[in-house]
């Protein structure tokens, strides 16, 4: 499978390089249409908060993962980038990579909830721009099947699953009792709404939404029985929150180390737990020096990543069963693609020479015997094309890391002369 994958994410590169090189939905667009009119002819772009990730199958043999680095790096000219912060996948290692995305067992959370969604969200914006053709729409769906397998045959989303989960518990750490808590929740996306889902679920009852898009907090305001802080009145009234937890998608700084200290001037320094889950950052990371600040981001939350790991460590036996199958059954059915053509040019070769040699005897034989006689060559062209066939069919049931099918597949055209009557594979 001629399938290729660029990564960067939170095991290759730090947050500075990751938010330089995340893609908004409306730039995902526009590069998925540059990149199919060059590079990719399928073509499906993930950008989250710990990765931005392209997958695609080359227009030509000779494009390679570099030519896709540095498309990807015109777009989004990122200064002190090393080839180091990618990572760089074919063919079944490609496929496997986003297998693993999608389990949820490559996220910085292990078992984060959200990744699946995104991954569906990634191949449906592809779909919408007409950047998938047959080998990654069988492949995205083969991923979100065993996203769902995971999550009914194991546990792995078990406790923290999500940043945002992982935010939220680690506020409980700085703060033992988070009913007493005032709690404010800038943003109203997808991962605001998990944020309050586990707030809620922590009884968290002093709580407030605030969002660029009134409306949208609003709505959400009322579903889960919170307040509504205007977002132009965002900074003057900072001072009265305990809990800060900010997941927008602002392209720039909300939040700088001034106004931070200005708001706890009027706090007298009281504590305050920030938890800046945005990509980019919301708030000034410098706010971490100001006193009684426990500020933390997404690469701060290593810890809790740590400890559900460990937690999650015995599952992953498990999980990888369930990959692999669904692997072989991805790499079975393109095999089959690869020897549907051959099986078909050699029954034909097979039953052009039995139907050239069956005409030139037939008049040797007593008319009552033609019949039979037809039936038994058929029946010998059978047999003997049965054991090439269940060969290949066994062949292109396993994994193929090596190339070894379509080196079968070449040993037999160029052994039944086949090469020539145009069944060249893809």
């Amino acid at each position: 499978m001629n399938l290729i994958s660029v990564t960067i994410n939170h095991k290759t590169a730090p947050i500075e390089l990751r938010e330089a090189l995340y893609l908004s939905e409306i730039e995902i667009r526009k590069i998925l249409n540059q990149i199919k009119e060059t590079l990719l002819k399928e073509v499906c772009i993930l950008s989250t908060c710990n990765r931005t990730e392209i997958y695609g199958v080359p227009s030509n043999h000779s494009i390679t993962y570099r030519e896709v680095q540095e498309f990807i790096l015109t777009q989004k000219p990122v200064t002190k980038i090393k080839s180091d912060n990618f990572l760089n996948y074919y063919s079944c290692g490609a496929a496997n990579h986003l297998f693993r995305v999608s389990s949820g067992i490559d996220s910085l959370v292990i078992g984060d909830q959200q990744i699946l969604g995104q991954v569906k969200d990634a191949y449906n914006i592809a779909v919408e721009e007409n950047c998938v053709g047959t080998f990654l729409q069988k492949t995205f769906q083969s991923a979100l099947k065993l996203g769902k397998r995971i999550k009914t045959e194991t546990d792995l989303f078990e406790g923290p699953t999500s940043v945002s989960s992982a935010a939220v518990q680690l506020a409980g750490k700085i703060f033992s009792d988070l009913k007493k808590k005032s709690v404010l929740v800038i943003g109203a996306g997808e991962t605001g709404k998990l944020t309050i889902q586990n707030l809620i679920q922590k009884n968290v009852t002093n709580l407030t939404i605030s969002n660029r898009t009134f409306s949208r907090a609003e709505k959400l305001a009322a579903k889960y029985n919170a307040k509504v802080l205007p977002f132009d009145n965002l900074k003057e009234r900072l001072n009265e929150y305990d809990i800060i937890i900010s997941a927008t998608s602002s392209n720039s700084i909300l939040i700088n180390r001034d106004e931070m200290s200005a708001a706890m001037r009027k706090r007298k320094f009281e504590p305050v737990c920030i938890m800046d889950i945005a990509i980019p950052r919301d708030f000034d990371p410098n706010v971490k020096d100001i006193e009684n600040i426990f500020y933390n981001d997404i690469d701060s939350l290593q810890t809790m990543v740590n400890l559900s790991l460990e937690g999650k460590k015995a599952l992953l036996p498990a999980i990888q069963k369930i990959i692999m199958e669904e692997l072989i059954e991805l790499f079975s059915w393109y095999n089959s693609l690869q020897i549907s053509p051959l099986l078909k040019s050699m029954r034909e070769q097979f039953e052009s020479v039995r139907s050239q040699e069956f005409d030139a005897f037939k008049n040797k034989f007593a008319s009552n015997e033609v019949e039979n006689l037809e039936l038994l060559t058929k029946r010998i062209v059978k047999k003997l094309l049965h054991n090439p066939t269940v060969y290949l069919r066994k062949s292109a049931d396993q994994v193929d890391t090596q190339g070894e099918l379509q080196l079968k597949i070449k040993i037999l055209k160029d052994m039944f002369n086949l090469n020539s009557k145009g069944n060249e594979s893809e």
